[in-house]
């Protein structure tokens, strides 16, 4: 295995072990609201400061982006190397005994996603991802579905509970996208979203208000897995706007038309 995948999984299994030992501990760690229905406790703060040991002990000089800690690290140049953390995707999920959330850890260099491991604790996944080297979930290759249309199609998505601002747009778009789907499913953590998408359990996946920690891993899976992400508009800004279309190229091209009526003009510049 890639030798900083490596240390990717050593962080992210060791994150696991204190998110595992703590769920349904509601009594030992403490819960903070940092937005609105956004929310952080101990044990996302614990597991972050787990990963960002092990991989700086590893790697010293490159940086730390964390949804948690915030930018660690020198100062930042075009060289740098940028491991993005989140370290539970999922915290409301957590907190309420639902299972379904991730720690989810991916690698930048130059701009560029160049490793991703999304672990879940509860069913022991384990999905990685190296530039140009493909996506495996537990060292078995992953490939986006073949789905061509929006017939029979099951999607992931993600309600923008944080800024309520966008809700119209949404419903909008999650009406005419249901409409000869399969279904949509709405579990709570765009990192498992995102896999499961590389996995083929998804067929295709779209969000608004997202950060990168929340994606970065989950973007680098579903190319390497042959799918395609972009931003709202079809094109490469996602990580600027926090939202992002994903899929295989025939599905996303047809939720990519099915979205474009709905766009309001601060989805289409503005991060969401």
């Amino acid at each position: 295995m890639d030798p900083m995948i490596n240390i990717a999984v050593r962080a992210a299994r060791a994150a696991g072990d204190i998110i595992t030992r703590s769920l349904g501990k509601y009594d030992s760690y403490t819960v903070t609201q940092k937005t609105r229905n956004d929310f952080v406790s101990d044990v996302d703060k614990a597991a972050e400061q787990e990963i960002v040991h092990i991989l700086s002990k590893a790697y010293p000089a490159h940086r730390f982006l964390g949804e948690e800690g915030g930018d660690h690290g020198r100062t930042a140049d075009k060289d740098d190397y940028v491991w993005i953390i989140d370290p539970l995707d999922g915290t409301t999920n957590f907190l309420h005994g639902f299972p379904q959330f991730a720690v989810s850890i991916a690698l930048q260099h130059r701009g560029k996603l160049e490793r991703a491991v999304i672990y879940d604790p509860n069913r022991q996944d384990l999905f990685t991802a190296v530039r140009g080297g493909g996506a495996k979930l537990n060292n078995r290759k992953l490939r986006v579905t073949p789905q061509k249309g929006l017939k029979g199609a099951l999607l992931g998505t993600g309600l923008p509970f944080k800024d309520q601002s966008y809700l119209d747009a949404y419903l909008g778009m999650l009406k005419d996208l249901i409409k000869d789907t399969a279904g949509i499913r709405r579990p709570g953590s765009a990192a498992l979203d995102l896999a499961y998408v590389a996995a083929g359990w998804l067929d295709g996946f779209w969000e608004i208000g997202l950060l990168p920690w929340d994606m970065a891993a989950g973007v680098l899976l579903i190319q390497e897995a042959g799918g395609v992400v972009t931003d709202l508009e079809g094109g490469d800004r996602y990580m600027e706007t926090g939202s992002l279309v994903a899929g295989g190229p025939k599905l996303h091209h047809a939720m990519i038309e099915t979205i474009r009526p709905h766009l309001t003009e601060n989805l289409r510049y503005n991060r969401a």
